[in-house]
């Protein structure tokens, strides 16, 4: 198998480090921002969503306009648009970009951020609303004819598209949510299940129950998971700038007004913090400390060292069957540029030798079986 590796950008400069700057939309700054993915070797970039931001679904049809070869992944969020609309509307971005767009599914993890929208349903109302969702999304991308749909909470008739997706049978689906019903929606439907950047440990036992809800439904599920590396030429030096990185998100915090943050209110960011409640040095790379500093708030973990310590501590993941990586920077642009020097490259090799190992290894036993 080979890797995928995705990184996310914004229509703004911000970070945990940097307030934001510019425009709300940054041109220049989202140009910059997606050619520097496709140099760097990235295969696919998050556009994320948020309840007050600018449109995920525009960012990508611009970013996709000044890129040739990356590929993009739609933050999108069900209950806003109706699944009919939605679904053309992503083949069309689909279409337009060439066969380059991937859709992640986020049900919402924050019912005041859902308010903001009109979004009264709670959280398990939430993913059985995105079961149903998808369930949608996929008879519009694959049917030929129209079709009726009354649910509970959906109702047409004769829904059709016209447009497909040009990859066939569709967009491939990113999924998130560690919850219960999130993990049964996620069986269904996902592609790609994704995680944050949690331990070793707890991806294991995640990766283990979601497994076993696709293979109820007969399918297979890959998994992506997301750090934010901490880069430098020694270990001590990754630290030392870990430490800054945390410091400045302190300062930070308390001049926009936020004390250290609550609990998120999502099984993904409560996961996230149990893993800082081991300290803020998990499996030797794994860094809790922003987590916790800002209560489990979005891909917040990172895995600190050298490229190639850092690479090895990837490979850990992929051992357990992790096939994507989701990688950002504090200093998002920056960062950005510096895994594609060393950090991208290290990990394909290290894979590339893995994979070869293994296929050895299969090899080997084969013969000995015969």
């Amino acid at each position: 198998m080979s890797v995928d590796i995705i990184g996310m950008i914004q229509s703004q400069k911000q970070s945990e480090i940097h307030p934001p700057s510019g425009p709300a939309v940054d041109r220049d700054y989202v140009r910059a921002f997606a050619q520097a993915h496709e140099q760097a070797g990235f295969d696919r970039i998050l556009v994320p969503h948020h309840s007050t931001g600018p449109s995920a679904t525009l960012t990508i049809s611009y970013a996709a306009a000044v890129t040739e070869r990356i590929h993009f992944m739609l933050a999108h969020r069900p209950g806003f648009t109706a699944p009919t609309l939605a679904a053309r509307q992503i083949a069309t971005l689909d279409q337009f970009s060439g066969g380059r767009l991937g859709v992640h599914v986020i049900s919402g993890g924050s019912d005041d951020e859902q308010k903001r929208d009109g979004d009264y349903l709670d959280h398990d109302e939430r993913y059985a609303r995105t079961d149903e969702y998808l369930g949608i999304l996929r008879r519009i991308w694959t049917e030929d004819a129209p079709f009726d749909h009354e649910g509970r909470y959906y109702r047409f008739q004769r829904g059709f598209s016209e447009v497909k997706p040009a990859q066939r049978p569709h967009v491939p689906i990113y999924f998130g949510g560690a919850s219960a019903p999130a993990i049964e929606v996620a069986g269904k439907h996902a592609d790609v299940y994704a995680l944050w950047g949690e331990s070793l440990e707890q991806v294991r036992e995640l990766t283990t129950g979601v497994r076993a809800e696709a293979a109820k439904h007969g399918r297979q599920i890959r998994f992506s998971v997301s750090f934010r590396p901490v880069l430098a030429d020694t270990e001590q030096k990754a630290w030392e700038r870990a430490d800054r990185i945390l410091e400045r998100t302190r300062a930070l915090r308390v001049q926009q007004g936020y004390s250290r943050g609550g609990p998120q209110q999502s099984e993904g960011a409560r996961r996230l913090l149990a893993a800082a409640e081991q300290g803020d040095r998990v499996d030797t790379r794994l860094w809790t400390a922003i987590a916790r500093e800002t209560g489990g708030r979005s891909n917040s973990t990172g895995l600190v060292g050298t490229p190639e310590q850092v690479a090895h501590a990837l490979l850990d993941y992929y051992d357990l069957g992790v096939t994507t990586f989701l990688i950002r920077g504090f200093d998002p642009l920056d960062d950005a540029i510096d895994y594609g020097r060393e950090l991208i490259p290290r990990l394909r090799a290290l894979v590339a030798e893995r994979d070869a190992q293994r296929a050895l290894e299969q090899g080997q036993g084969q013969r000995q079986a015969a």
